[in-house]
């Protein structure tokens, strides 16, 4: 089976600017999701989806190609990660390539592996699933929320008031990470969370949401302590 490694990153981010080329470590963060795709050996093509002249070339230098520029359409502030995919694939088989695996890659995922990546993929194609995220269980039950109501702290669910931490089932979040999917149903579904989703169960150690200045910060440090 062929697999495409599609590596989003736009350049117009507004909380963190330039984001995606900002230096995590020593290098642009966008090099530690090419680096590992390459790594993981199971990718006939790592590309870089983008508007940004800049960030091609980045991507290029470290590995990545940049056949072609997104649209006007999937480079503005609207645009969803499945817009975006979509078009990559459709703009990949205009040129006459296709492929039996896609894999979007977050550009501020630091913690992707080639090694998580080459078992995502296999697990998928060895499956009858349609998709395979990455997650990691909330470090607090959620069925334990408390709400400020009045000014007043109270439980949103008082069944679970008395409950026990250990007692309540796990729930899980998107990673945010990477998506992983067979093109037939993405193609069909428009979606990565709909159909038969296997899950990737990460530890804590291996997920940081990158939303500020603070959680880049705490990304480096978690980064520090699982290579140093």
């Amino acid at each position: 089976m062929k697999a495409l490694a599609i590596i989003t990153a736009r350049g117009g981010s507004k909380r963190i600017p330039r984001k995606n080329i900002k230096e995590f470590v020593g290098k642009p963060i966008l090099a530690y999701s090419i680096e590992a795709a390459l790594q993981s050996g199971v990718f006939d093509e790592v590309m870089i989806s983008t508007e940004d002249e800049e960030i091609a070339e980045i991507g290029k230098k470290y590995g990545a190609k940049v056949p072609f520029y997104r649209s006007e359409k999937t480079a503005n502030d609207y645009a969803t990660t499945v817009d975006v995919i979509e078009e990559v694939v459709e703009e990949y088989e205009k040129r006459g390539k296709s492929f039996d695996i896609i894999v979007c890659i977050y550009p501020t995922a630091p913690f992707v592996t080639g090694k998580r990546l080459k078992e995502a993929v296999e697990t998928l194609e060895a499956s009858d699933a349609d998709t395979l995220i990455p997650v990691v269980s909330f470090s607090y039950p959620p069925q334990r929320a408390m709400v400020i109501k009045d000014d007043m702290l109270v439980f949103k669910d008082t069944r679970y008031l008395n409950s026990r931490s250990q007692d309540l089932e796990k729930h899980y979040h998107d990673a945010g990470q990477f998506y992983v999917a067979k093109t037939a149903s993405f193609k069909k579904t428009r979606e990565f969370m709909v159909g038969k989703v296997l899950p990737m169960e990460l530890s804590e150690l291996e997920v940081q949401d990158i939303d500020n200045e603070v959680d880049w910060k705490l990304a480096e440090l978690k980064y520090k302590l699982i290579h140093e």
